[in-house]
């Protein structure tokens, strides 16, 4: 997975940054296609928070998509994840087992 922070450029109003994302087809673009979205929050302070799940294959189309159609309006941060939520609860059952 990969975590995508899109730090929109707070010096500009909100109205211009959309404008601008539509004329760089944004939406049209991202996310790629064979990447799925897992969750896409606004974060208010920071912007976009976005967590994608994709195969390695697709990094560069992600990186792309967002060269290409986020900067101007946005700052982009990229963070590799996983998914730790199966393994943090078998820890904690095993501990609660044991007691």
């Amino acid at each position: 997975m990969l975590t995508v922070f899109l730090k929109h450029d707070q010096s500009r109003p909100l109205s211009e940054l959309r404008a601008q994302l539509a004329k760089q087809e944004f939406y049209k673009v991202f996310p790629p296609e064979g990447v799925e979205v897992v969750s896409w929050n606004i974060t208010m302070g920071i912007g976009q928070v976005i967590v994608l799940r994709l195969p390695a294959s697709r990094l560069s189309a992600v990186n792309l998509a967002l060269e290409n159609t986020a900067w101007g309006p946005y700052r982009t941060e990229f963070f590799p994840t996983y998914d730790f939520k199966a393994i943090a609860q078998a820890e904690q059952n095993k501990v609660r087992q044991a007691q």
